[in-house]
């Protein structure tokens, strides 16, 4: 039998990375056994489905990369077959009208839990044989009375559940649209799913819906319910913890693999390996073997690993990425060194996209303030001759290449008879506003000749302006 998972996200806001992590599970068991994945669009709460959201869900499983082999389907173009089911099951007497008012239903759940009992429906009209004409009415699952449900949980083992601890459920409401677990089961029925790989929030929803296959004589899918992921406070993650969103990991400079290598690992693992390709994580990757506790989610690994694949990514790919970053600071990096260049001098130096864009930016223009810091310490009175010098020299350089750059800042501190860091650093401070940066001979040379000495001047007014008012100059 062919393996067939699905991933089957509601279009009502942005594709949590919770959601992602699910449909991650249920694309990865579905590569790793030669199987189809499917997406399914569950958009039948029709006051809160939006377009945009269903965008924001496909423009989220394209950048993660996770294909979809069948769909997107969506459960609003397919009243018809609900309504199908619904008739048939009604005619097999295994489900019933139910006109119970709403009054009525309030003031039973009212006497139930001052009673201390799980409110529940009590089968009222469970056994009536009249249909008032023009009377409202929902169809509710004749619910078996007795007997039990048990499914083996691919994560959890086996779950029993009491028939009697269930109530008859709501299959069609009154308007005549049909409830979530009613689109869900004729939907996993018709489209041959045989894994259903999703939230553990779904489990008390697991024996309800396998009743309903059982009604309607369908197979009963394998089930997998994945622990939720916390916050680093313990509570559900959500956007007080900061970014949920898949595409603001995207926003904020996170590349896919990582995103995707990350949530793999989030409740999962294969021994104490850390760093996965996805072909890696296709072979390796079992369900069985997901956690049976929740996982927190946390922002330092996923920037350790994010860091991890900027540094070993092809520099023109992430050129190619960071462009937009570059652009958002108002920079266009065609005006400046190529952007290529400027990422194999940064690219071990950024854990983000966002952040290697925030550090590059001294390469296209001129900084605004000198890191505190760095200019106490390296932009002194002491430092005045060595600038000024090799601001002289870089000024008389034939040619503007590392190697001639390299050059003259060690000649200069020969001549000065200083070690080479007593000149580098407070002109890579006057170049770049800060004592951190790639090599000075690269450095400069991605900055330019012009830019270069402008810099130095200005670093060396700074200096002077310092001496000054020590009484040293």
């Amino acid at each position: 039998m062919t393996t067939v998972t699905r991933f089957a996200p509601s279009p009502t806001g942005y594709l949590h990375v919770g959601g992602a992590r699910t449909a991650l599970f249920s694309w990865l068991h579905a590569r790793k056994h030669g199987g189809r994945f499917v997406l399914r669009i569950e958009d039948t709460d029709l006051e809160r489905s939006t377009i945009e959201s269903v965008n924001a869900i496909l423009e989220g499983m394209t950048w993660l990369g996770l294909d979809y082999d069948e769909g997107p389907f969506y459960q609003t173009h397919r009243f018809g077959e609900y309504r199908a089911v619904v008739d048939k099951l009604l005619a097999e007497d295994k489900a019933y009208r139910c006109y119970c008012s709403r009054e009525r239903l309030e003031a039973l759940r009212e006497e139930q839990m001052a009673n201390k009992l799980k409110p529940r429906y009590d089968g009222h009209c469970r056994h009536r044989t009249d249909h008032p004409e023009g009377q409202p009415y929902v169809v509710r699952l004749r619910n078996p009375q007795d007997g039990v449900v048990e499914f083996d949980d691919l994560i959890r083992g086996r779950i029993t559940i009491s028939n009697d601890e269930l109530d008859d459920l709501i299959l069609l409401r009154s308007d005549g649209s049909p409830t979530y677990n009613l689109t869900v089961v004729v939907d996993d029925a018709d489209m041959g799913i045989t894994h259903v790989i999703r939230g553990d929030d779904h489990i008390n929803n697991t024996p309800r819906q396998i009743n309903i296959l059982r009604a309607m004589g369908r197979d009963t899918p394998s089930y997998a319910h994945v622990p939720m992921i916390l916050g680093p406070d313990g509570s559900r993650l959500s956007k007080r913890h900061g970014a949920v969103s898949v595409m603001q990991f995207r926003d904020d400079g996170y590349l896919p693999e990582a995103l995707i290598n990350y949530l793999a690992r989030l409740g999962w693992s294969h021994g104490d390996q850390e760093i996965f390709s996805l072909d890696e994580l296709i072979q390796k990757f079992d369900v069985t073997d997901v956690n049976k506790a929740a996982s927190s989610f946390n922002m330092e690994k996923l920037q350790w690993l994010n860091q991890h694949y900027i540094k070993n990514d092809d520099p023109a790919r992430i050129a190619h990425l960071l462009s937009p970053h570059i652009g958002a600071l108002g920079i266009d990096p065609c005006e400046g060194p190529a952007l290529i260049e400027v990422v194999k001098a940064m690219q071990e130096r950024a854990k983000t996209l966002v952040e290697m864009a925030e550090l590059s930016s001294f390469f296209y223009r001129d900084f605004e303030d000198y890191d505190e810091t760095s200019a106490k310490k390296h932009l002194r009175p002491v430092a005045l001759e060595p600038l000024e010098r090799v601001r002289a020299a870089l000024a008389a350089l034939p040619e503007w290449t590392p190697e001639a750059i390299h050059g003259c800042v060690a000649e200069v501190s020969a001549a000065l008879e200083l070690g080479m860091g007593k000149v580098a650093q407070p002109l890579r401070v006057a170049v770049v506003g800060r004592a951190a940066s790639p090599g000075i001979d690269v450095t400069l040379h991605l900055v330019g000749r012009e830019a270069t000495l402008r810099r130095v001047d200005r670093a060396i007014g700074f200096v002077k302006g310092r001496a000054a008012e020590a009484g040293n100059y």
